[in-house]
């Protein structure tokens, strides 16, 4: 699967999160990956988590998704940051409860760590 493609949600059947291709049948929302018997494997998922992918990975090599929280390992304070999308820049941006952003183009991602998502951690945004 090509990353800039990929997306996440938490499925409605036990709540785990699975990644694939994301598909929509009116107001369902369903993951789809890899093929049996020719038949693709999908499973729906709550659309209120479904979360794009950034194409990027952090310093694990872990992808990045929208909704994801990271920290900058070259800051000091180690304050999160809110992974989401811009409208006004038309790009992924790591946005700081204090106002600060960055635009992707500015993150070294040797730097950047997940540290979890605002779907299942919103408590790692308080700052």
């Amino acid at each position: 699967m090509q990353n800039r493609f990929l997306s996440r949600g938490k499925r409605i059947d036990n709540g785990e999160w699975v990644e694939g291709y994301l598909y929509g049948i009116w107001e369902r929302r369903y993951i789809l990956w890899g093929m049996t018997n020719d038949i693709p494997n999908m499973v729906e998922v709550d659309p209120e988590t479904v979360c794009q992918c950034t194409a990027m990975p952090d310093k694990n090599n872990k992808l990045i998704f929208e909704n994801d929280i990271a920290i900058k390992h070259n800051d000091d304070d180690k304050e999160p940051y809110l992974i989401r999308w811009s409208e006004n820049y038309a790009a992924w941006e790591l946005a700081q409860c204090g106002c600060a952003m960055y635009g992707f183009f500015d993150v070294d991602f040797g730097e950047i760590e997940v540290i979890g998502n605002a779907i299942d951690n919103p408590e790692l945004l308080e700052v």
